[in-house]
């Protein structure tokens, strides 16, 4: 899954979606993930649904005689001929704290000890967060769980209506396993190649494993957060690997851009976007990224006007990686995966060995993307098991040959993949 997230209020009305799909296309992204795009409530967030059966007025083109309805269904089918498939979030863990459901159905949500209804909320850092504009559905002690179910299953059924193929389902960890198990299971019997991706931004990893266990395709991981030098990200990948492949990330619409962070700096922009991509079997880049937009998305304030390009282009750099990321397996799965000993602390040297294939690779990746490092070896055999040669598949400045001993100067950033076989 190379995904590409195209943020909706950043894109504007359904027609004006088609040169991002196609750019993206182009790019060698093969989903795209699209933020909720139904009614909202009074908030105007767009994870404060207020209707989940009617879009959102802010995606329609007025002048069009098509219904809002045909219009997203036309803008998705225009780009499945590249090869596209469409991801829309799942937003059932809350809906708008106005939203008609709230009468409707008083005993869908939980309730405050005064008898409202209760807020969503998060911990965060020992705290408690908590978004006065939602409302917390109970799944789990409802005393109609199985209305409750069965509205959530008829969303999802209108949404692959709407001709959505997938689902990033927000906030998974806060809904029961057992919802989820049923859910995932009731819609694959119907829509076999339906997928199911976890957001679990925030939880601890024991939230994870329980969470992807459930049955999801993917999960999130936390590479965007790794400063390249702990153990820990490593220690989750392959606590959790094994229940369910992960999406790597270099921004999302919940961080600032990284353009922003790194202060425009290219070099840390095509860093992490090589590690992200080569480092778990899932990648997702938001638009923008590809320009170096700096201006962080926002659930209810961004608008198309917020689409100014500065001079940064790394269409043709994202291109490269994301091919790489295709043409070699080891790059498309769970793989077994470690960081091993570089002589220099500012260079990250990833090893990842292929459980289903003979592919090995190697990553040398500069952690500084402003200044040079250099990096030595008198060996590579040091580093993989195979005997056949390592090749370089670099998306930049690619060496014909490999001398050993191996010493060279990484330019800020730069990243060097290898690739071999086991015989």
């Amino acid at each position: 899954m190379i995904l590409y997230n195209l943020f909706p209020l950043l894109a504007g009305p359904f027609p004006r979606w088609n040169d991002h799909l196609l750019r993206a296309a182009r790019m060698g992204f093969d989903w795209v993930y699209v933020n909720p795009i139904q009614q909202l409530g009074a908030s105007r967030s767009l994870y404060s649904i207020s209707d989940y059966f009617s879009l959102n007025p802010a995606f329609f083109d007025a002048s069009s005689t098509a219904t809002p309805e045909q219009q997203c269904r036309e803008a998705l089918d225009a780009c499945r001929e590249h090869g596209l498939k469409f991801m829309v979030d799942l937003v059932i863990n809350h809906c708008a704290i106005d939203s008609p459901l709230t009468r409707q159905h008083p005993e869908w949500f939980v309730r405050r000890p005064d008898g409202s209804v209760a807020c969503a909320s998060c911990q965060h850092n020992g705290a408690t967060v908590e978004w006065k504009d939602l409302a917390q559905f109970d799944h789990e002690h409802t005393r109609d769980q199985d209305g409750l179910y069965r509205y959530c299953v008829k969303v999802v059924e209108h949404l692959i209506a709407l001709g959505f193929d997938g689902f990033r389902c927000d906030a998974a960890y806060q809904i029961p396993r057992a919802f989820w198990h049923r859910l995932i299971h009731e819609v694959k019997l119907r829509h076999p190649k339906a997928v199911f991706a976890a957001e679990t931004l925030g939880c601890t990893l024991d939230q994870t494993r329980e969470t992807a266990s459930a049955g999801f395709d993917y999960v999130f991981n936390s590479s965007k957060w790794w400063d390249m030098t702990g153990w820990w990200l490593i220690e989750q990948y392959n606590l959790i690997r094994e229940t369910a492949p992960s999406i790597s990330f270099p921004e999302s619409h919940d961080t600032p851009r990284l353009a922003e962070e790194s202060h425009g700096n290219v070099n840390a922009l095509k860093q992490r976007y090589l590690f992200s991509a080569l480092f778990s079997k899932g990648v997702m880049m938001p638009m923008g990224f590809e320009f170096g937009l700096r201006k962080q998305l926002h659930v209810v304030n961004t608008t198309p006007s917020d689409w100014q390009l500065n001079g940064v282009n790394l269409t043709e750099f994202v291109t490269k990686v994301n091919a790489i990321k295709r043409r070699y397996p080891v790059f498309c799965e769970e793989s077994p995966t470690n960081v091993l000993h570089s002589n220099n602390p500012n260079v990250l040297l990833l090893w990842k060995a292929s459980a289903r294939h003979r592919d090995e690779a190697l990553l040398i990746l500069n952690k500084d993307p402003w200044n040079h490092q250099e990096f030595r070896t008198d060996n590579f055999r040091h580093y993989v098991q195979a005997g056949a040669p390592l090749k370089d598949v670099s998306p930049e400045f690619p060496m014909d040959y490999l001398h050993e001993p191996f010493h060279y100067a990484l330019r800020p950033g730069q990243g060097i993949v290898l690739v071999t076989h086991r015989d």
